[in-house]
């Protein structure tokens, strides 16, 4: 019977998930901080190890460092489990060495999956040459978007651009594909009377400059900095062909991309059919949730910006934000805009 460690402070899912566990034929070790996990790795020399992130006495990453040092650990199959989803906590994990990383909430599959999967490729590893061992590390096996943003951050190209810089024109050769590690960028159209339309907002952990999969068509809109931007791009042929290899990647790319499109969309209808005091609250809702995850800290961003993603004349927005102003929903410091009452924005019709 294959032995698991699983290292978790949150009493509730650790008994949950031991239980899980154990009715998948597993023999089930249990640690409620990082320190304990470390002492009964240590001893007990577990078959797979899932830790939790966030926990007293040792961090997740305080056990990954601690187990890598000792000859006995260094080998065992770790998998981090947590809530934290930033691209940069993922990095920071496989960066350290982690085999997998899943996150909460997880389905009884998916951890199952991860289990058996870590240990096939030990199993598989185990029975090779050094040289083929060494050949199967070095192979780039992706099997999840997280894994993918990865690969565009340790092997892409990486662009900066600064505050209003284009990243790229409408008409201009679509060859790349891009990976936001820092800043926001806008996408934007510019009609027949020479009016801009921003048509999405990208923050850090998007991909930006998707027009085809398989042809360099021309971007059909502009690209341009809203804050410094520092991105990793690498070719749509190279893309092209990590998604032939990895199918599993290449349908949750399909998914996210599909996603974006219902936002648009729904982005659209607001122009279309909302108030302008609704457009213009929506508007600053996203603005907030693109360029502060808390939507409490200042929103600094143009006018006209604000007024081309809401669908209004710049006058209007402005006289509707000075009405907000008034009511106490915001708060104006110079070019900057603060949410003071996000719930009576959100209820705007």
């Amino acid at each position: 019977m294959k032995s698991v460690l699983l290292i978790e402070d949150d009493m509730a899912l650790r008994e949950n998930t031991q239980e899980l566990m154990e009715l998948a034929g597993y023999k089930v070790l249990t640690a409620a901080n990082g320190q304990i996990g470390i002492d009964l790795a240590l001893a007990n020399k577990p078959d797979v190890i899932i830790c939790d992130i966030m926990m007293p006495e040792v961090d997740g990453y305080g056990v990954l460092r601690e187990l890598s040092k000792n000859e006995d650990t260094r080998s065992i199959p770790f998998i981090f489990l947590s809530a934290k989803t930033e691209h940069k906590e993922v990095r920071k994990g496989m960066d350290l060495g982690a085999d997998d990383y899943l996150t909460k909430p997880f389905d009884e599959e998916d951890l199952i999956s991860a289990i058996e999967s870590r240990l096939a490729k030990a199993k598989l590893i185990a029975t090779l040459n050094p040289q083929a061992q060494l050949e199967i590390s070095e192979k780039c096996e992706l099997r999840n978007l997280n894994e993918l943003k990865n690969f565009f951050d340790d092997n892409g190209t990486l662009f900066k651009f600064k505050n209003g810089d284009a990243v790229y024109q409408e008409g201009a050769n679509s060859n790349k594909v891009y990976l936001i590690l820092k800043g926001v960028a806008k996408c934007h159209k510019i009609d027949e009377e020479g009016k801009e339309l921003i048509t999405s907002l990208h923050r850090a952990d998007d991909f930006l400059g998707f027009s085809s999969f398989v042809e360099n068509i021309p971007y059909q809109e502009t690209a341009t900095a809203v804050e410094d931007l520092e991105m990793a791009g690498i070719s749509k042929d190279e893309l092209k062909s990590i998604l032939e290899q990895n199918h599993a990647v290449a349908l949750e790319l399909i998914g996210l991309l599909s996603e974006n499109l219902a936002e648009i969309k729904e982005q659209l209808l607001q122009m279309a059919y909302g108030s302008v005091r609704k457009k213009t609250a929506q508007t600053l809702i996203q603005f907030a949730d693109i360029m502060n995850n808390d939507k409490e800290g200042p929103i600094r961003i143009s006018r006209n910006d604000l007024a081309s993603v809401a669908g209004i004349a710049t006058e209007s927005l402005i006289r509707t934000l000075s009405n907000f102003k008034k009511q106490g929903l915001i708060a104006i410091e110079e070019r900057n805009i603060r949410i003071l009452d996000l719930k009576t924005l959100r209820s705007l019709h």
